[in-house]
C-alpha cells in the first residue's frame, strides 16, 4: 500500500479545511469534520485501499485495515499539520458538536439490554412456531397433525413447555442483561427476576404489611417492571459499595440491595410499571386494529428511514411485549413489526440486486452482490449505506415495494410469533397459518422494488458510474469453470497462502460476525471470520507465525501465519478508548509466536463494568486470497480449538 497516496486521496476527498481533528483505532481513521456533506464519497469509494466508510457519533470513519491504518494516519498528520489525537480526545471533540439526545440514549440503552437475550427469545419463538405446525388445523388438512397422529402429542406438549419457558421467565433474562448494562451484579439481577416470577406469587392475593394491602402479583412475561426494579437495584448496590466498610460490604450489600428492591418492587414499582407496560401494548394493538392495512403500509414506507436514524433498535423491547401477549392469550396480539421489517429488508435487497444488474463498476458490482445476499437474510446496512443511498433512487424504490407488501400483510393479518431473521428466512417466525401469504408478500416486496429500480436505472443511466478499467488479466479474462479454478490457484500462489485452520484465541461462546454490534465487523468489511463472547481473559496466538501489529492500547493484535493467513484479533468494541486499562500484552511487533503462546490478557469483568462490549473478533483480513473462509460450526470453544478454516480451493 502506498500510504502517502492513500492519505493524500483521503485528504482531497474530505477536504483539508473541512477537517477538525483526526485519530485512529486498530482498523480505521476517525475524523471529525465541519461538514460531512462536503465529502467526495465517490472518490473514497473508488480508492482501492479504502475498504469502506460510515458515520457514527459525530465521527466520519474510513476503514483502512490493521497495521496499514497507522502509517496512513501518520502520513495524514504530516500532510495536514493536524495535532495527533487519541480516540478519547476525538470522542470529546465530536461530542462538543452534538447535542445530547435523550431519545437516542434511551434507545441505545434498550438495545444494549435486549440484543443479548434475543437468541433465547428466538429459540423459544421458533419452538412455538414448530408447535403451531403440529397443532394448527387446516394447515396440513382439516385436522391438526396431533389429532391425525396422536402418537406425536407427547412431543408437541414437550415442545410447548420448552417454547413457553423463555417468555414465562422473561424477567430473569432481562434481569441478567439489565444488571450487566446498569453496572449491577448480574446474579443479583437474575435474583430480582426470580423473585418477580416465583410460583409462590398468586394474582389476587395480598400481604398485610403494617395495615397496607400489597398485591402478590406475579410478573411472568413482563419486561418494563423488571427493568425498573433492576435499575433501582443497581443504584442501591453502587451506593452501598461506596458507603459500607470492606469487612461487611460482601455480606450486607447484596442483602440490603435485594431486600429493599423487592419491597419497592411489590409495593410501588411493579404495579406502576405493569400498568405502563399494559398501556403501551394496548396502545400499539389499538393503532394496529384501528389503522389496519393502511397503518402497516405507512409503517412499511418509513421503516428503512427509521433504520437510518437508529430508532429501530428500540423495537425488540416492543416486539417482546407483543409476542409475550400473544403467548399468553393467542388473541389479536402478535408481532406485526417483524413482518414489516421483513418486507423492508427484502425490498432494500431487491433494489440492491437491481443495481448489481445495472452497474458496470466492478467494485460496486462486487459490493452489491454481497449486500443483496446480506439484506435478503435480514442485515440491510451494507445495502443501505454501501449501495442504495449512494444512488438514492434505489432506496426510494425499495420504500414503495415495502409499503405495498406491508399493506397486504396487514390486510391479511400476518403476524410473527417469535423474533428471528427479518427477511426470507423469517417464515420460520410466522404464525403457521400465515406462512403462505407471508411468502407471497415477500415476493411482492422483492418484485416491486427490483422492477422499479431496474426500470428507473435503465432510463437514467447517467446516474450510474462509468465502468472502472482494470489491468488484472484474471479479472478481465473470459474463462470456463475449469479455468476459473486455475485462476483461483494462481491467485493463491501469488498471495503465498495455503489451506489452514485458525484456532480460537480465547475461551468462550462463538457467534457469527454478522451479530457483532459494530458494522465494520458485522458487514465483514475487514474480512470474514468469527466472534467470541469470552468467558476467560487470556488471549492466545491462534496460529504459528509473526506478530505484525501489537497496539499500545493492547486491545488488538495482527498476526501473519506461516501459511499466509493475515489474522486480526480485536478485543472488545471501542475498547481503544480504555487506552490500555484492564489489558496486558506479552508480545511485540515482529515477534515470532507459536499457536497457544500467550499474547496478552484482558479483565473482562472490568471492561464490562466500564460499559464496553468485550466480544473478541477474529478476522481473516486477506479473505480475498481464499476460495472460502468458514467459521467452524460450534457454539462453545476453548482456546486452541479450531475456529475458522481457510481454503484456497
Amino acid at each position: 500500500m502506498n500510504y502517502k497516496k492513500v492519505a493524500s486521496d483521503v485528504i482531497q476527498a474530505v477536504g483539508r479545511d473541512n477537517m477538525v481533528a483526526a485519530a485512529h483505532c486498530a482498523t480505521r481513521l476517525r475524523l471529525v469534520l465541519k461538514d460531512d456533506g462536503k465529502v467526495d464519497q465517490g472518490a473514497l469509494d473508488n480508492q482501492d485501499d479504502v475498504k469502506g466508510t460510515f458515520k457514527t457519533n459525530g465521527q466520519y470513519q474510513i476503514i483502512i485495515g490493521p497495521g496499514d491504518v497507522n502509517y496512513v494516519y501518520d502520513e495524514l498528520i504530516k500532510q495536514t499539520g493536524l495535532s495527533e489525537a487519541s480516540t478519547d480526545d476525538l470522542k470529546q471533540i465530536a461530542a462538543k458538536g452534538q447535542k445530547f439526545n435523550p431519545v437516542m440514549a434511551f434507545i441505545k440503552l434498550l438495545s444494549d439490554i435486549f440484543v443479548p437475550i434475543i437468541p433465547a427469545l428466538v429459540a423459544g419463538g421458533l419452538l412455538m412456531a414448530l408447535n403451531n405446525f403440529l397443532t394448527s388445523e387446516g394447515l396440513f388438512g382439516p385436522k391438526a397433525l396431533v389429532t391425525t397422529y396422536p402418537a406425536i402429542k407427547g412431543i408437541s406438549d414437550m415442545i410447548q413447555v420448552m417454547s413457553a419457558a423463555p417468555f414465562i421467565f422473561m424477567p430473569i433474562l432481562v434481569g441478567i442483561s439489565a444488571a450487566n448494562r446498569f453496572g449491577a451484579n448480574r446474579f443479583l439481577g437474575a435474583a430480582v427476576g426470580m423473585i418477580m416470577t416465583t410460583p409462590g406469587l398468586v394474582d389476587g392475593k395480598y400481604w398485610n404489611i403494617f395495615g397496607m394491602q400489597v398485591s402478590q402479583a406475579n410478573y411472568q412475561y413482563q419486561v418494563i417492571p423488571v427493568l425498573a426494579a433492576v435499575y433501582i437495584l443497581s443504584v442501591l448496590e453502587k451506593w452501598l459499595h461506596k458507603k459500607l466498610p470492606a469487612a461487611v460490604d460482601f455480606t450486607f450489600t447484596p442483602l440490603i440491595s435485594l431486600m429493599v428492591t423487592g419491597f419497592l418492587t411489590f409495593i410501588i414499582v411493579g404495579p406502576v410499571m405493569r400498568g405502563l407496560s399494559d398501556a403501551i401494548t394496548s396502545g400499539i394493538v389499538w393503532l394496529y386494529d384501528t389503522l389496519g392495512f393502511v397503518g402497516t403500509g405507512i409503517f412499511g414506507l418509513v421503516y428503512s428511514p427509521i433504520v437510518l436514524t437508529g430508532l429501530h433498535q428500540a423495537f425488540p423491547a416492543i416486539e417482546t411485549q407483543l409476542i409475550t401477549a400473544f403467548t399468553q392469550n393467542h388473541t389479536g396480539y402478535g408481532d406485526f413489526i417483524f413482518v414489516v421489517a421483513s418486507m423492508a429488508n427484502v425490498a432494500q435487497g431487491a433494489a440492491c440486486f437491481a443495481i448489481f444488474m445495472l452497474t458496470k463498476n466492478k467494485k460496486m458490482k462486487g459490493l452489491a452482490s454481497s449486500a443483496t445476499v446480506s439484506a435478503c437474510l435480514g442485515i440491510t446496512e451494507p445495502a443501505l449505506f454501501g449501495v442504495n443511498l449512494k444512488y438514492r433512487f434505489p432506496f426510494f424504490c425499495a420504500l414503495i415495494g415495502s409499503g405495498i407488501a406491508s399493506a397486504l400483510a396487514g390486510l391479511t393479518h400476518v403476524i410473527a410469533v417469535s423474533l428471528g431473521s427479518a427477511a426470507f428466512l423469517g417464515f420460520l417466525s410466522i404464525n403457521a397459518k400465515s406462512i403462505p401469504i407471508y411468502i407471497v408478500c415477500e415476493l411482492i416486496s422483492f418484485a416491486v422494488a427490483f422492477t422499479l429500480t431496474f426500470i428507473y436505472g435503465k432510463a437514467h443511466k447517467d446516474q450510474l458510474e462509468p465502468e472502472v478499467a482494470t489491468t488484472s488479466p484474471i479479472a478481465t479474462a473470459s474463462v470456463t469453470n475449469s479455468e476459473t479454478q486455475v485462476a483461483k490457484e494462481m491467485v493463491a500462489q501469488v498471495a503465498d497462502v495455503a489451506n489452514e485452520d485458525i484456532a480460537s484465541p480465547v475461551t468462550g461462546t462463538v457467534q457469527p460476525l454478522s451479530e457483532v454490534n459494530d458494522q465494520v465487523f458485522s458487514t465483514k468489511l475487514m474480512g470474514d471470520g468469527a466472534a467470541i463472547i469470552p468467558t476467560d481473559g487470556t488471549i492466545y496466538a491462534p496460529v504459528d507465525g509473526e506478530v505484525t501489529v501489537a497496539y499500545e492500547t493492547k486491545h488488538a493484535y495482527g498476526l501473519k501465519s506461516d501459511n499466509g493467513a493475515e489474522v486480526l484479533i480485536h478485543i472488545g468494541i471501542d475498547t481503544v478508548n480504555l487506552k490500555g486499562a484492564h489489558f496486558e500484552s506479552f508480545v511485540k511487533q515482529g515477534q515470532k509466536v507459536k499457536q497457544g503462546d500467550k499474547l496478552g490478557t484482558v479483565d473482562v469483568t472490568q471492561v464490562k463494568a466500564a460499559g464496553y462490549d468485550p466480544t473478541v473478533m477474529v478476522v481473516v483480513t486477506n479473505t480475498g486470497n481464499y476460495a472460502s473462509v468458514d467459521r467452524v460450526n460450534v457454539t462453545e470453544v476453548k482456546h486452541g480449538d479450531n475456529l475458522v478454516a481457510v481454503t484456497i480451493q
